[in-house]
């Protein structure tokens, strides 16, 4: 059973910064692009993050503007987010997923991505 669980979201002030973790069990990691999405209620999901399955590439939703850093450790089967200057509109649910030899630029657009995890609550206050 393929588990992706999602760790380090909190209540922080604008400018703080803050590292997400996503750890996938169930899988072989070194095979999935993973990717970081956000969600606000009555918002559709946008796309934050992706790195591929080597970690050669990467890509970054527009709104990031250098703000934000995906890795990921493939000894671990964990995918980071490091995001720092953030602001208030970071406020959201961030989920990971992963795919299978996904495409950076189909996980981009929300494709390619087979398994999600339930998410964590991040909270920017002014």
């Amino acid at each position: 059973q393929v588990q992706l669980v999602e760790s380090g979201g909190g209540l922080v002030q604008a400018g703080d910064s803050l590292r997400l973790s996503c750890v996938a069990s169930g899988l072989t990691f070194s095979r999935y692009t993973m990717g970081w999405f956000r969600q606000v209620p009555g918002k559709e999901r946008e796309f934050v993050a992706g790195i591929r399955w080597s970690g050669a590439s990467t890509n970054y939703g527009n709104f990031v503007k250098g703000r934000f850093t995906i890795s990921r450790d493939n000894a671990k089967n964990t995918v980071y987010l490091q995001m720092s200057s953030l602001k208030p509109e970071d406020t959201a649910t961030y989920y990971c997923a992963a795919g299978q030899y996904a495409r950076l630029s189909m996980v981009s657009v929300g494709n390619g991505m087979d398994y999600w995890g339930k998410g964590t609550l991040v909270t920017v206050s002014s």
